[in-house]
């Protein structure tokens, strides 16, 4: 019993480090979807961060546009 016990740890060792090992060696990457996944994300998040940044812009400008008919004048 504790011959078993005592070997435990290298059984431990040795089965990780295997793992580990094909593992390591595995060379394939993300896979297409993944990737498809992670462009659409990035698109979107940069969708939202540029209509953030001009959303008051647009308002400011629609503002004005829309109040200056007073001062526009028709010359004949």
């Amino acid at each position: 019993m504790w011959r078993k016990i005592s070997n435990l740890p290298l059984r431990a060792h040795v089965a990780l480090s295997g793992f580990v090992q094909g593992f390591k060696k595995d060379e394939r990457g993300l896979s297409g979807v993944v990737v498809a996944i992670l462009l659409i994300l990035v698109a979107v998040l940069a969708v939202v961060i540029i209509w953030g940044f001009i959303e008051g812009w647009l308002q400011e400008l629609w503002i004005q546009i829309t109040t200056a008919d007073d001062a526009i004048k028709i010359t004949e």
